[in-house]
């Protein structure tokens, strides 16, 4: 990452605490490493972020429904899930500083330290090599990687290195108040991942709501890791919000559905506006025991191109492993009639494609994309700048702001009656101090893309003047005509 681009990271980071979009969590008492609070206008992008998936989900697809899982689970979910024995990162602790590390994110970011010396070649080869050992779980091999290219702690700024190992990343803690011979008896996870509660109500959402395969199941909520390098703002963070869907298929045509959904997820990216070359598909090196396919879209923030969403092909595994630990069939009666047997399919469990995106990576990826310092050339030849969020309008937190130009003459009233006919279909704000430029200014970082005033003018032909975020383009128009105005440009 050269300085340029850190640069801007460390800016959209400043820009999202000061405009009240994320604040490190319980900061007064010096905060809480990898844990952060969503501001009034940060709570207001994530949701519409979330609803916006949800909608692409449940109500744009009739073969889809959501549900609501608790966070609390049998513990025995995560022994069939494979979290309580592989939920593991090989790490790597510094004898000096006493600091532990993600191999992976310490060989990174000596990888990136080459790309700003210009020695891209060798950092690629470094990191090809990287995914062939974590493949094959050389650990051996990887610990004489970063002795042979000297990679050294941050902190000490030595290559004094113990052996790589494996660490779980669940949290653990007790469920219930009632004491036991045993303390494993009263231990429960925050779940790591909210796909298990998708799996374990399979049945119960195929009958309640009368779904035929193929069919999804949706659900957004909090999943919780214990990540020893949790780093990068809000890109990775311990405790952080899912929007997944597991969509079952009948055994064999697991292929023609993964294209469909990894064609299909990259829509829904594109529909937002954003400039397709900043995405990529990344095919995963090293597939899980279970998987038959997989890849990351991945988006190029200022940080580089990291993953926001993953779409797995995950075979039977899921359903036939909580089969196996619950005693209880998972399987579905397919009544449709097989072509080459001429009889029903009969019952089977079903496959499964995972589509799973992080909502605070979304989240990241909006501002980081919509981010600019934008510098302003005017008529008479200065210039000017401006700090703005070019926001999708859809996912914008406050999508009309209403300024009367003054505080007086009857123009608040008229104002007033603008946001209370407008602020029941959308988000709107209300502001009579200072300067109109300085209120523009506002409006522009946090991203809001219509501006009304309400002048003196407005009283004697009832027209207002209107300013677009992007362009900074104003015009006169009918007061009655605004609220229709915005919600074409949001719906």
């Amino acid at each position: 990452m050269s300085i340029q681009q850190d640069n801007i990271f460390q800016a959209i980071i400043a820009h999202a605490k000061e405009y009240g979009f994320v604040f490190p969590s319980s900061e007064i008492y010096d905060g809480l490493s990898a844990v952060y609070d969503y501001g009034p206008y940060g709570s207001e992008l994530k949701k519409n972020i979330r609803d916006y998936w949800w909608k692409s989900m449940t109500q744009m697809h009739e073969n889809i429904v959501g549900i609501d899982a608790a966070i609390f689970m049998h513990p025995t979910t995560w022994k069939a899930s494979g979290h309580v024995d592989n939920f593991s990162d090989p790490m790597i602790d510094n004898k000096d500083s006493k600091k532990r590390y993600r191999v992976d994110h310490l060989i990174e970011a000596f990888a990136d330290e080459l790309q700003t010396k210009g020695e891209a070649d060798k950092a690629d080869s470094l990191l090809a090599l990287m995914d062939k050992f974590l493949a094959a779980e050389d650990f051996v091999g990887l610990k004489k990687m970063i002795d042979e290219n000297k990679i050294t702690c941050s902190i000490s700024g030595t290559c004094n290195w113990t052996d790589i190992r494996q660490f779980n990343l669940m949290f653990k803690t007790e469920f219930g108040a009632v004491a036991s011979d045993n303390p494993d008896d009263n231990i429960v996870y925050l779940r790591p991942e909210t796909a298990q509660g998708i799996f374990v109500n399979f049945l119960n959402v195929q009958k309640t709501a009368r779904m035929k395969i193929p069919f999804g199941i949706a659900q957004t909520g909090k999943a919780f890791r214990n990540e020893i390098v949790a780093r990068q703002f809000i890109f990775r963070m311990r405790e952080f919000e899912q929007m997944e869907m597991q969509f079952f298929v009948r055994p064999g045509t697991e292929g023609e559905w993964y294209k469909f959904w990894k064609e299909e997820r990259l829509k829904w990216h594109l529909s937002l506006g954003i400039n397709e070359n900043k995405y990529r598909y990344h095919n995963h090196v090293k597939l899980a025991h279970y998987a038959k396919e997989a890849c990351d879209i991945e988006f190029e923030f200022p940080i580089g191109f990291k993953e926001v969403e993953g779409i797995h092909s995950r075979s039977d595994f899921d359903l036939t492993q909580h089969q196996l630990y619950s005693k209880k069939k998972q399987q579905y009666f397919d009544a449709d009639v097989n072509p080459e047997t001429g009889k029903p399919y009969g019952n089977y469990v079903p496959y499964v494609i995972e589509t799973s995106i992080g909502l605070d990576r979304m989240f990241l990826l909006i501002l980081s994309n919509a981010y600019e310092e934008e510098t302003i050339h005017k008529e008479d030849g200065t210039t000017d700048s401006r700090t703005v969020l070019h926001l999708p309008s859809k996912l914008a937190p406050i999508k009309l702001a209403v300024l009367p130009l003054t505080k007086k003459d009857g123009l608040p009233e008229i104002a007033r009656t603008l946001m209370n006919e407008c602020k029941n279909s959308f988000k709107c704000f209300y502001e009579e101090k200072d300067a109109i430029g300085k209120r523009y200014r506002r409006m522009d970082a946090i991203g809001t893309p219509f501006c009304v005033t309400i002048d003196h003018q407005t009283k004697e032909d009832n027209t207002v003047t209107i300013r677009y975020r992007d362009s900074m383009k104003q015009e006169r128009i009918p007061l009655d005509k605004i609220k229709a105005l915005v919600l074409n440009e949001i719906m």
